[in-house]
């Protein structure tokens, strides 16, 4: 039985379990799956493991599965699926105060998740903070947050989310699931996103990346008002219009139009400014 509190919805049809393998390159018919010969290479690291509805798919290709699962009584099941593979490790932990880098012990790691939809957010901002021992991350997540996380500049569901997702990596919409694949069934739609890494972060070496984040989150702030306006409480108006135009940009204009690379640019030249 699912566990309303812990957004518990368990991937129950099994021919979108076998699509999603498919996409994540797990299946037994892939086109190029994953052998055993990867395994000094990554690990698989699944976050809410469930009654194992993906884990099986991700231990029979034979590389290091780590199975997080919050629930007692759903890890006390997977155990028992943990006797047929010894390449599969139950981790009976909440993710959000989980290190990815300890769990991978040294190899890379590709992430695979059927999220909370209430926690997806600050499941991101904690893998995120592990980006560089990540290669891949597949999470089946509500089909409206699916679309911020690849939205683009200009569009109505681009904002805050997709620019910390974009700047880490480079996310895909790959399968859109309906809610009738799940038990029980969610209240919305869903969706398979694929984040591939690095994202823009690569691009900007020289960018202090706390800094560009609390930017970008205050530039944001409030999305139809103007940088200019966002930003009044911390610089002067004429000083961001100023770096604005030197970097041929809008005065007027508002975060959710502006890329990464735009939104860094910013930062980097306010930054730089001669200090009064």
């Amino acid at each position: 039985m699912a566990r309303q509190r812990l957004g518990q919805h368990f991937l129950a049809d099994a021919g979108w379990r076998e699509e999603i393998a498919r996409a994540i390159r797990v299946s037994q018919q892939s086109i190029a799956p994953a052998t055993s010969g990867d395994s000094a290479e990554f690990c698989w690291i699944e976050i809410g493991a469930g009654h194992g509805e993906m884990t099986e798919h991700l231990a029979s290709t034979g590389v290091p599965v780590y199975a997080i699962e919050l629930d007692p009584r759903l890890a006390a099941t997977l155990k028992r699926l943990a006797k047929r593979f010894p390449n599969l490790e139950i981790v009976s932990a909440d993710i959000l105060e989980t290190e990815v880098g300890k769990i991978a012990g040294g190899r890379r790691a590709r992430i695979y998740g059927n999220l909370p939809y209430y926690i997806t957010s600050p499941i991101l901002h904690r893998l995120f903070a592990s980006a560089a021992i990540i290669d891949e991350i597949h999470i089946v997540i509500q089909h409206e947050v699916a679309l911020r996380l690849v939205a683009q500049p200009g569009t109505r569901d681009y904002g805050y989310l997709s620019v910390l997702t974009q700047y880490f990596s480079r996310p895909e919409l790959v399968l859109e699931i309906p809610r009738g694949a799940f038990q029980p069934p969610p209240e919305v739609g869903s969706a398979l996103v694929t984040l591939r890494f690095p994202g823009e972060r690569a691009k900007l070496p020289q960018i202090n990346e706390a800094s560009l984040l609390e930017f970008v989150k205050v530039c944001f702030s409030q999305k139809r008002k103007t940088l200019v306006n966002n930003l009044k409480s911390r610089l002067k108006p004429e000083l961001v219009r100023e770096n604005l135009a030197k970097l041929n940009l809008r005065p007027d204009a508002r975060a959710e139009q502006l890329s990464v690379a735009n939104l860094a640019a910013i930062l980097q030249r306010l930054e730089s400014r001669p200090r009064d």
